[in-house]
């Protein structure tokens, strides 16, 4: 029964596109579970086409190039989802590249747990010459969770995950197009997900590689991230138009600048390589404080093209 498509959004990233999709020509176990790779170029000039002509041949399943023209993380998703009708869905970055028995550890977990979405672990890589912050930087653009395959408390994000369509992604357009630019579209879709009483799994296999371009491997863009991750529940809240909720993720938030704050400051002072983990600490009770639309870093869509453009 083939009833699980992968659905791989990419922009201008020929090089990791490549790669991923290599990645996902090598699964094992899956032969007769794989319906389709769905590949959505976002870039408007269409650029993923010749990566799509070189390796199509070598797909184990049919690969499905869509263009959305519209730069937008969102948007992708949910064209991607239109182009498949299959049950069961799997996503992965263009900047991932999955082991071998990935699809089956997740395929496994959804068994095993019951849930609605699985999560795997990921394994953050980012470029030599990032000196004392590298070791941060891995565990940011990484992902850890338990040591064994079950149940979660809450999700984390899109990127290694495998749903249940029915149940996960409702509707036509289930990811929210107000996050294209800033991202977060998977913070909605959760916390809807889990009004509902859907469960979140964990896959302790299902390992992917996460390869963060030079561009991402900063201490600027990962605060600048942090911040936007702060800023999720207090959205979220104020979404779901919770004020006391917000207030409570404020007050928090405020708690934590200044508690992470005031160690951050300390840790610099004696040049501390710890003060990495602080500083991301105190962004992310920024993020809490000053949540408000407008205030959203940017880091995907029409200012990734951009950047993309000058490069």
């Amino acid at each position: 029964m083939r009833d699980v498509a992968i659905i791989v959004p990419t922009m201008r990233r020929p090089e990791s596109l490549a790669r991923a999709l290599g990645s996902l020509f090598a699964q094992t176990g899956v032969e007769n579970r794989l319906a389709a790779i769905v590949v959505v170029d976002n870039d408007p000039q269409a650029t993923a086409e010749p990566v799509i002509a070189a390796l199509r041949a070598a797909s184990p399943a049919p690969l499905i190039l869509v263009h959305e023209p519209r730069p937008g993380v969102a948007t992708a998703r949910n064209t991607g989802l239109a182009a498949t009708d299959a049950p069961l869905i799997a996503f992965l970055d263009d900047d991932e590249a999955a082991d071998a028995n990935w699809l089956s550890a997740l395929l496994a977990g959804l068994d095993h747990t019951g849930a609605d979405v699985v999560f795997g672990p990921i394994r953050g890589q980012v470029p030599e010459g990032t000196g004392w912050t590298r070791g941060y930087l891995e565990r940011f653009f990484g992902r850890q969770g338990p040591s064994e395959t079950g149940l979660l408390d809450h999700a984390y994000g899109c990127g290694n995950s495998l749903m249940k369509r029915a149940t996960a992604l409702p509707g036509p357009a289930p990811f929210d197009a107000a996050s294209d630019q800033s991202g977060g579209e998977d913070d909605v879709l959760f916390s809807a997900l889990a009004a509902r009483g859907g469960r979140f799994g964990w896959a302790a296999d299902a390992w992917v590689d996460e390869f963060a371009p030079s561009h991402r491997a900063t201490m600027k863009y990962a605060l600048a991230r942090a911040f936007a991750y702060g800023q999720g529940p207090s959205q979220t809240a104020a979404r779901d138009r919770r004020w006391g909720g917000v207030a409570r993720w404020m007050l928090i938030g405020a708690a934590q600048t200044a508690v992470w704050g005031a160690a951050s400051l300390g840790l610099t002072l004696i040049f501390s390589p710890r003060r990495a983990e602080t500083l991301d600490r105190t962004a992310r009770g920024i993020g809490k404080v000053l949540w408000m639309r407008g205030l959203e870093p940017h880091f995907y869509g029409a200012r990734e093209l951009a950047r993309l453009s000058k490069a």
